[in-house]
């Protein structure tokens, strides 16, 4: 795998979002690596915030930030033409330009024009950086655990990290993989999985997670849902790339429908876990649920432990918010380790 080197520290920029999960790589930019970023940088109107301090690209310059992240997510991946203003704006400031986006920085051409006459770089995370065989479906030695979901965008980074985290502070070995563009960013490697070509997306997966110690945990960013019309085919190569010994199923309370298609109802927990398993057994035939990570965000504390214990009654299995943590958590944790 490559080893990113990113310029830091990062003014986050979110173009103008108005509904907070589009804007997740700033999110969990702030959350998981808010000592590199400095502030946020939006467009009029935008009703989105991170909480950090709202600075023009010149006056994050000035207190030591070195590139603007596109923290933002919009559906395709877009570079929007309404953005361009503002990225110059950035690269004129002497900020570099970072992106996850689909849309190459590089192939913007009045960006390119502009950072080849200011000096600045501009850095596609997206971009692949090495070739990867097909799958072979070859078991590996060392434990692995890949976060699931039943849509996309509702918390698979954040239990993955929650994960790593608990893991090391029970002095367990373990690695975060990110296949996301936010992951990668966060953790300065990884395989952004959706820009791999479909058929070498297993062979990714098992690149990722090569041999190791029987006593390592590889805990890898789950990315979109097997349940989503768009997104299911690189959730299935991820799934059985990974050969996971440990799913654990992500779901946001109150959620029904795919996001970004209301037409589509969500599975319930049930079906998605049993679907999950069926089909992560053809390269693992061990696989187990460890449990279920439930975004509460919108709920009350009362109301968010009322439905954990439902849902941990009816599944049989933990059920854990991993930002609120508590025994429930040490519990999910508990059981991802079991055995």
């Amino acid at each position: 795998m490559s080893i990113l080197s990113l310029p830091q520290p990062y003014l986050l920029f979110l173009g103008d979002a108005v509904d907070e999960r589009d804007a997740k790589t700033a999110m969990g930019l702030r959350d998981w690596a808010g000592d590199r970023c400095v502030g946020e940088f939006a467009l009029p109107g935008v009703t989105v915030t991170t909480g950090l301090p709202r600075l023009t690209p010149a006056a994050a310059r000035a207190r030591g930030a070195q590139a603007l992240v596109i923290g933002v997510a919009p559906a395709g991946g877009i570079v929007q033409p309404s953005w361009i203003p503002a990225l110059l704006e950035a690269l004129r400031a002497g900020l570099d330009l970072v992106s996850g986006m689909h849309t190459r920085l590089d192939d913007v051409p009045v960006l390119r024009s502009a950072a080849l006459e200011l000096g600045r770089r501009l850095i596609d995370v997206r971009k692949p950086r090495q070739t990867f065989p097909v799958g072979t479906g070859r078991r590996r030695s060392g434990r692995r655990l890949l976060t699931v979901g039943t849509d996309c965008a509702l918390g698979k980074k954040y239990t993955a990290l929650g994960l790593v985290r608990a893991f090391e502070q029970r002095g367990v070995s373990a690695t975060f993989r990110a296949t996301g563009q936010t992951g990668v960013m966060i953790s300065g490697s990884g395989v952004v999985i959706d820009s791999v070509v479909a058929d070498f997306i297993a062979g990714a997966a098992e690149a990722l997670t090569p041999d190791a110690a029987d006593d390592h945990w590889d805990v890898v960013e789950g990315q979109g849902s097997l349940f989503h019309p768009a997104y299911s085919g690189v959730s299935l190569g991820l799934l059985h790339g990974t050969q996971p010994d440990v799913i654990v199923m992500c779901h946001e309370a109150g959620r029904k429908s795919v996001h970004g298609l209301p037409d589509f109802d969500l599975p319930g927990l049930r079906e998605a876990i049993d679907v999950t398993l069926t089909l992560a057994r053809r390269t693992n035939p061990g696989v187990r649920c460890g449990g279920v990570s439930l975004n509460t965000v919108t709920l009350s504390v009362e109301a968010a432990d009322a439905l954990l214990e439902q849902h941990s009654i009816e599944l049989g299995m933990p059920c854990a918010d991993p930002i609120r943590g508590g025994a429930r958590f040490d519990e999910l944790v508990t059981e991802c380790l079991r055995g």
